[in-house]
């Protein structure tokens, strides 16, 4: 210990330990100010909007009369695409993940295919809005549906599913697709009995999450056209409809200031049903992850 120089060493101490502090400082403040504009909008929202929630705003139509107005055909529009969105989002984004996992041969066209796969979490969702109007309501002429929204939909979120699921699926561990195979199980028979039920919380969790953003989006659907104001609830997944996002960006759009408040009124109604959803992803993710 006689050729350790006590004097250096303590003044690289310190000076780590002021760079830590310093750096800590930066983080802190950068964390206190999202926390803070967060807090900041919340409050606005809530105030401005509080005054507008009752039971007639969630039994009436869209009015001019910013007093009458309520979200009666838009929650119900909201509810019929994500019966859409959720099956045909989940059913594809499972079965694509489980292909790659457990069938698909490990090569360099399988992992080209998983990184753009990736890359499509990524893509601004007014392209899918783009591709969905040239796919679902042209080409196939299904118009401006509900079928031809979740479908739209349904090819926004479906990456996210997919990487999710991918995640969940690789997470279980090896031994117990040998044990399984071992017992004289098939390859189709251990997915279904040992790796499915060992990774649902994983993909119950990812799709939830999806769906919550499926929810709130808003420039796929007016880009495909759907209107902004309808005085009728839909009856099938073809006939048209509105959404909850696309009423609030009405009402965000018009000049009058208490327009302005019924649309805090939909976006308390839009972040309770995402708060609910999230819940509903974290009580999954608590419950299950120490199952296996």
């Amino acid at each position: 210990m006689k050729y350790v120089n006590h004097e250096e060493v303590a003044a690289r101490t310190k000076t780590r330990l002021t760079k830590n502090t310093v750096l800590k400082g930066i983080f802190a403040a950068a964390t206190s100010f999202g926390l803070i504009v967060l807090a900041i909008l919340l409050y606005r929202i809530v105030t401005q909007g509080s005054g507008y929630l009752s039971f007639d705003f969630f039994t009436s139509f869209a009015s001019r009369i910013p007093e009458n107005s309520g979200i009666k055909a838009a929650i119900q529009g909201s509810v019929y695409l994500m019966l859409v969105v959720a099956p045909v989002s989940m059913f594809l984004g499972v079965g694509t993940a489980i292909y790659l996992e457990e069938y698909a041969k490990k090569n360099k066209f399988t992992n080209f295919i998983k990184v753009n796969i990736s890359n499509l979490a990524g893509v601004p969702s007014v392209v899918f809005g783009l591709l969905g109007l040239t796919i679902f309501v042209r080409f196939f002429d299904l118009g401006i549906s509900i079928l031809a929204a979740g479908l739209t939909m349904s090819l926004l979120i479906l990456p996210i599913i997919i990487v999710a699921s991918q995640e969940a699926i690789r997470a279980v561990p090896n031994e117990l697709r040998e044990a399984s195979f071992a017992m004289g199980a098939t390859r189709w028979q251990t997915i279904l009995r040992v790796v499915l039920p060992a990774s649902i919380p994983g993909i119950l969790t990812g799709s939830i999450l999806a769906l919550s953003r499926a929810i709130g989006e808003t420039a796929p659907l007016v880009v495909i056209g759907i209107p902004t104001i309808l005085m009728f609830t839909p009856d099938s997944i073809m006939s048209t409809f509105t959404a909850l996002p696309m009423q609030i960006f009405d009402w965000t759009k018009r000049p009058q200031v208490e327009f302005h408040d019924v649309a805090a009124a939909g976006i308390i109604v839009l972040m309770g049903l995402l708060i609910i959803m999230n819940s509903i992803a974290v009580f999954i993710r608590n419950k299950y992850q120490n199952r296996y």
